[in-house]
């Protein structure tokens, strides 16, 4: 009896190590375009320097793997790399287009708002490019300075008919980033690049998907809300730990994951039951989707406010080089926002 319990275990953990592995973020999007690739003959995946790997490695072995004709590079061209995937799309491929970095990505901000956005409206679905997904790596890095360091989500938040995404890790990424390639609207997956490298996590080789427009709980509170996606979650959590051991306080963490469509009811439900709430994103404050987030919720929940909605962001200023230390949102802003809010 006892040897067939052994043997039972080791067979599960066989299995286990089967479908799971070690993954930073870059590796799980990797693993979702090969995931993509094997299972959809239709899927193509191109944009600067993707035949090789990309400057991220993200798209490595790829190529070699399913052929030059499924991954290939593209002129530097974001307008033609996004024109290029809308026509794909109609014509049913699966079309993965890399922007090289976000900062990049307004050359195609005409392709992406006036054309695939509004394909399916202006056909009267007759046509759509619902198959076209565009990542792009996105956020600060550490010295990315003015052109490698941007957070556009809000630019496109503001354009009916696409959907923006940003995952806060590797299980995450891979899971969100396989329900943009699967859902039936052109989306835009933006990537933390000084994630790329962060963390491991246990990430199914297999594929999965996790819900789009869905915000995830990660840590249950009573006194304050805290509201952010992709790389500010992670400062946030530490903000929450810093408000539990220096104040007493206990505070709710939301990751957005979605940005447009975004999840107010899971926000909302949490700042009824708080009573207060912190917004923090990297992008500029002024027009900064934390605004429509503390729009909605002044809206949905004033009754219970027990303090006015913080937002903690970024300044009104080009992202600067020497000087990010100072722009960027950090723990010891956010944590002062908090200490403001609890004594309002």
């Amino acid at each position: 009896y006892c040897g067939k319990l052994v043997e039972g275990y080791l067979k599960c953990l066989t299995q286990v190590k089967q479908f799971k592995g070690n993954m930073n973020l870059f590796q799980s999007v990797t693993s979702a375009l090969d995931n993509t690739l094997a299972s959809d003959p239709t899927a193509v995946i191109f944009g600067e320097d993707v035949a090789f790997g990309g400057v991220f490695r993200c798209t490595v072995g790829l190529r070699d793997k399913y052929g030059k004709d499924r991954v290939f590079n593209t002129p530097l061209c974001e307008q033609g790399i996004v024109g290029f995937g809308i026509g794909a799309a109609v014509a049913g491929a699966t079309a993965i287009a890399e922007i090289q970095f976000a900062d990049y990505i307004y050359p195609a901000f005409d392709q992406i708002v006036n054309e695939a956005a509004k394909y399916r409206y202006r056909s009267g679905n007759l046509f759509d490019c619902g198959n076209l997904t565009i990542r792009a790596p996105w956020g600060c890095v550490g010295h990315g300075s003015l052109y490698h360091s941007q957070s556009p989500e809000a630019f496109f938040a503001h354009c009916p008919g696409i959907k923006v995404v940003i995952p806060r890790g590797p299980v995450q990424c891979k899971g969100l980033l396989l329900s943009c390639i699967a859902d039936q609207n052109p989306c835009i997956f933006f990537e933390p690049k000084i994630l790329y490298r962060a963390a491991v996590e246990q990430v199914p080789t297999e594929a999965y998907t996790i819900p789009l427009s869905q915000a995830e709980v990660i840590q249950e509170g009573s006194d304050v809300t805290l509201v952010a996606w992709g790389t500010q979650i992670h400062v946030l959590r530490e903000v929450a730990n810093m408000a539990q051991e220096k104040l007493g306080v206990s505070c709710e963490l939301i990751d957005l994951q979605t940005i447009l469509p975004w999840d107010t009811e899971t926000v909302c439900k949490s700042v009824a039951k708080t009573g207060r709430l912190l917004i923090s994103h990297e992008a500029p404050i002024t027009g900064g989707f934390a605004a429509e987030i503390s729009s909605t919720v002044q809206e949905e929940c004033f009754l219970n406010l027990e303090a006015p909605i913080a937002r903690v962001c970024g300044y009104d200023t080009p992202f600067p080089h020497i000087f990010e230390p100072f722009y960027i949102p950090d723990k010891w802003k956010c944590f002062d926002a908090v200490k403001k809010l609890i004594s309002y």
